[in-house]
C-alpha cells in the first residue's frame, strides 16, 4: 500500500522534533548536574547550542550572561578576519634603503626592515618563514644591490602599528612570557626566545645557562629557586620597558627534563635588525653602527628615514595558514596582529582599541548587540574580556557558508574527539566549535568562570555535558 506524502512529511517531522527534544532534554540534566557540582558551586556557566544551518536555537543555557572566554575569543577573531581581510590576505615586509650607493659599494645610509605587521616573519610554523631563510632574502637582496659595505645603521621599522604592544587589560606577570609577547608592526621569531636553566638542589638558585638564540644585548638576573619534584614550573620572565636586565623569579622543579622557559621578546624590530647586522658582520659586509628599532630611535628622538629603494618585498603565507596556527597553537600573538590589521585595513588608527571597535562594528551590522563583545584583546588574554556564549555560538554558525570554512574548521584542535578551540586563563575553562549529532551539523559555546579546585576535573565535567552533542 503506497503511504501519502503528506504522512511521510508528517513522520519525519515528527521524528525530528523528538530527536531535539531529546537532545535538549539530555543537555538540560548534564547541566543541571554540572551546576549542582561542588567545583561550580559558586561558579557561572553558560551554553549555547545552534543548528549550524539554520541558526536555530537547540540548547541554551544562561546565555545572555557575559564571561570571560579566554581562549575562544580566537574563533571570533579568526571569523573576523577572514570576513575582511580575506582568506587569500597576504602581509607584507619592505626592505630597502635610504641615501646612496657609491662607487665602490658603499652604501652611505641606513638598510630598513620596515614591517607590515606580519606576524610569521622569521616563524618556525612556515618552510618560507623560517629565519635563516628570511636573512638569506635580504642578504641576496643587499649584495643584488652591489651593496658591499654599509656607512650607516640596520634598522627595523615597526612604525604601521602604534606604540602600545601590550593591549589593556593584560596583568603584568604574563608579559614576560611567551604568550605575553606584545604586537609588534615588525615580528620576528614570533617575538619570543628560549631561556636554558641549570637546576641545583632544591631550594638553590637556578642558573641562566644560555639563551636561544644568543641574546648578548640582555642581562639575566636569576631569582628563581630550584623547587621539589613534581611541582613544575612556576618561575616566570619580568622586561621592564627600555631596561636591558630581564628578572626571571618564581620557582623550577628539580624533575624537570626540558630546563628550559620561552618568553617574550620586547622589542622584535631590534632583534631583526640585530641578527640581520651580525649576519652581515660575518659575512664580511661592514656595518658602521649599531643596529636600532623605532623605540630605540624614539629614546634618542629620532624617527626611522622613509626607504629610498626597495629591494625586495617578503609576503607571508596566506590567512588561511596563518590562522590554522593561531588555533591550533593557540597563538596569542597572531590573534593581537590580525585585530590591530583589520583597523589598518578599515583605514583606522591603529591599535588594539580601534581593532576592537572595527570588530564590533562589524558584527553590529550583522545584528550582534556589541554590548555583548565587551573587549580588550583579541586573543582572550585579557581576564576583563566579556562575551556571551550566544553572541559566539552566532558568529560560529555564520561560518558555516563560507567559502574558507572548511579552513576555518580544520584549524581547530581535537579535544574529547570533537573540533573545537578551547579556552583557560585563572578560573575560566571554555570551548567553542562544531559537532554533528544524528546526522544534523550543530555549533556551540560552552563557558565556566570562578570554578574551584582542579583546572583538569572541571573540564572532563564539561566534557561530559558536551558528550551529549555527539
Amino acid at each position: 500500500m503506497r503511504i501519502p506524502y503528506f504522512q511521510i512529511v508528517s513522520f519525519l517531522l515528527v521524528t525530528t522534533l523528538t530527536q531535539a527534544q531529546t537532545l535538549n532534554q539530555k543537555l538540560q540534566t548534564a547541566f543541571n548536574h554540572l551546576q549542582q557540582d561542588s567545583q561550580c558551586r559558586y561558579a557561572s556557566i553558560s551554553l549555547t547550542v545552534l543548528d549550524a544551518t539554520t541558526g536555530e536555537q537547540v540548547f541554551a543555557a544562561n546565555p545572555n550572561m557575559g564571561l570571560a572566554p579566554a581562549s575562544t575569543l580566537k574563533t571570533v577573531t579568526s571569523i573576523t578576519a577572514f570576513n575582511l581581510l580575506g582568506a587569500d590576505y597576504h602581509f607584507q615586509t619592505q626592505f630597502g634603503y635610504s641615501g646612496t650607493i657609491d662607487a665602490g659599494g658603499t652604501l652611505n645610509g641606513d638598510v630598513i626592515i620596515k614591517g607590515g605587521g606580519d606576524p610569521t616573519l622569521g616563524s618556525w610554523h612556515y618552510p618560507t618563514t623560517k629565519e635563516n631563510i628570511v636573512l638569506t632574502q635580504l642578504i641576496t637582496a643587499l649584495q643584488q644591490s652591489g651593496i658591499k659595505q654599509i656607512n650607516g645603521r640596520v634598522i627595523g621599522d615597526d612604525s604601521i602599528f602604534d606604540t602600545q604592544s601590550i593591549p589593556d587589560g593584560w596583568i603584568w606577570q604574563d608579559l614576560g612570557n611567551y604568550y605575553g609577547a606584545g604586537a609588534s608592526g615588525l615580528c620576528w621569531r614570533e617575538n619570543i626566545f628560549d631561556i636554558k636553566y641549570e637546576t641545583g638542589a632544591v631550594g638553590s638558585p637556578v642558573k641562566v645557562l644560555r639563551t636561544s638564540p644568543a641574546m648578548p644585548y640582555f642581562d639575566f638576573k636569576s631569582e628563581v629557586i630550584t623547587s621539589a619534584a613534581g611541582s613544575g614550573d612556576k618561575s616566570y620572565a619580568y622586561l621592564p620597558i627600555g631596561n636591558k636586565s630581564m628578572y626571571i623569579r618564581g620557582a623550577y622543579a628539580i624533575d624537570k627534563a626540558k630546563k628550559s622557559i620561552t618568553v617574550a621578546l620586547p622589542d622584535p624590530a631590534f632583534d631583526a635588525a640585530w641578527r640581520l647586522t651580525d649576519t652581515l658582520k660575518r659575512l664580511g659586509i661592514t656595518v658602521s653602527h649599531d643596529p636600532e628599532s623605532t623605540v630605540t630611535l624614539a629614546a634618542k628622538a629620532e624617527q626611522a628615514p622613509v626607504i629610498s629603494k626597495t629591494l625586495t618585498i617578503i609576503s607571508s603565507p596566506e590567512l588561511s595558514k596563518i590562522i590554522y596556527w593561531l588555533n591550533k597553537e593557540s597563538i596569542n600573538l597572531y590573534a593581537e596582529q590580525l585585530l590591530k590589521t583589520i583597523a589598518l585595513k578599515a583605514g583606522k588608527p591603529v591599535s588594539t582599541k580601534m581593532g576592537v571597535e572595527t570588530l564590533q562594528n562589524f558584527w553590529k551590522v550583522r545584528g550582534i548587540d556589541t554590548h555583548t563583545l565587551n573587549l580588550y584583546d583579541g586573543s582572550g588574554l585579557a581576564p576583563a574580556d566579556r562575551i556571551t556564549t550566544n553572541t559566539i555560538a552566532h558568529i560560529l554558525q555564520t561560518a558555516v557558508n563560507q567559502p574558507w570554512y572548511p579552513v576555518f574548521f580544520e584549524s581547530l584542535p581535537l579535544y574529547n574527539n570533537m573540533h573545537m578551540k578551547s579556552g583557560t586563563i585563572a578560573d575560566v575553562v571554555a570551548y567553542a566549535g562544531y559537532q554533528t549529532h544524528s546526522g544534523r551539523k550543530l555549533c556551540f559555546s560552552a563557558i565556566i568562570n570562578n570554578y574551584n579546585g582542579s583546572t583538569t576535573a572541571v573540564r572532563q565535567k564539561l566534557f561530559k555535558v558536551l558528550d551529549e552533542l555527539k
